[in-house]
């Protein structure tokens, strides 16, 4: 009797702390930096497209932007943006917002990117 509620007590406290994990940003935003934009060979964490990662709970919102407002890829970069979070294993739900507020500009993006694409040269 005794090993049964120890079994029960322990498959109990494993389930809640299963429950109480929730992401952080840096898993965010290392699970983003294999997102790309298919015409730019920089992720979209360096290129400077992701604004803000929240996070309540297990529930993570993205405000990310792009680098026009006309770009045909906006869908399926959001798309994988999404589905990478989603990814991860404490994420129950994930809301991507493209926002054009701050409009993003060259100064983004990280220094390792702005060399990869020739905007810096290298050291």
């Amino acid at each position: 009797m005794l090993s049964f509620v120890k079994s029960l007590i322990e498959s109990t406290l494993l389930r809640m702390d299963a429950e109480c994990r929730m992401p952080t940003v840096d898993q965010v935003r290392e699970a983003l930096k294999g997102c790309y934009d298919p015409e730019i060979p920089v992720s979209v964490v360096e290129l400077g497209l992701i604004y803000d990662i929240r996070i309540k709970g297990r529930e993570v919102e993205i405000d990310m932007t792009l680098t026009a407002p006309g770009c045909p890829m906006a869908t399926p970069i959001s798309q994988d943006v999404q589905k990478r979070v989603e990814d991860l294993e404490d994420v129950d739900s994930v809301k991507v917002d493209v926002v054009w507020e701050p409009r993003w500009t060259m100064e983004c993006m990280s220094r390792e990117a702005r060399k990869k694409l020739g905007f810096l040269k290298s050291e």
